[in-house]
């Protein structure tokens, strides 16, 4: 969502291919062996399969603020996964468990955010940037994992605000429109 976020606001012209990560289609292993999303072929046919990677092409002249993104997508989205899907890293939880402990440390990973955002309206200064695509996708995840707590809890206050403010703008609703499962034709 954080590259489709910045294609969208560079306003760059490219042909989204929606696919089911359960039925990769070969085309994208052959651009990415990773097969995972996004993935993104630029006109001289390199490739892009991360999306803060992405972000920096469709964004060159961007402040992405690298201590956000270590944030995010270090330590917060360790623990993310490890909240969200509890029974992936312990053989004891079952599906659908969260980790407390983990809802815990992330909270922890949130705080310098959530302290930012006390000053600011956005974690990219007085409008939403760069910084705030790039956190928000994991910060909403984290949000929905138990939205009766996020909607509680006093932790993360300035963060709660803020995730609200960007599902309600106009970069998120633009991007939020659904694409039908791309098909290969040969």
């Amino acid at each position: 969502m954080r590259a489709r976020m910045a294609l969208h606001v560079a306003d760059s012209d490219y042909e989204h291919r929606e696919v089911f990560l359960r039925d990769k289609p070969q085309q994208m292993l052959d651009a990415s062996p990773k097969g995972s999303v996004p993935v993104f072929i630029r006109a001289d046919g390199s490739v892009l399969d991360e999306s803060i990677d992405i972000m920096r092409w469709a964004l060159p002249d961007a402040d992405i603020a690298s201590e956000i993104i270590n944030a995010i997508d270090g330590p917060f989205k360790h623990h993310l996964d490890r909240y969200k899907y509890a029974s992936r890293y312990d053989e004891t939880a079952k599906r659908g468990d969260v980790d407390l402990e983990h809802r815990h440390k992330a909270v922890g990973a949130l705080n310098p955010l959530d302290a930012q955002l006390e000053t600011s309206p956005f974690l990219s200064g007085a409008t939403l940037g760069p910084n705030d695509m790039a956190s928000f996708p994991f910060v909403r995840q984290f949000a929905a994992v138990e939205p009766e707590w996020w909607a509680e809890t006093d932790e993360i206050a300035s963060l709660q605000l803020w995730l609200k403010t960007c599902l309600e703008s106009e970069v998120f609703s633009a991007v939020m429109t659904k694409h039908p499962v791309w098909v290969f034709k040969t």
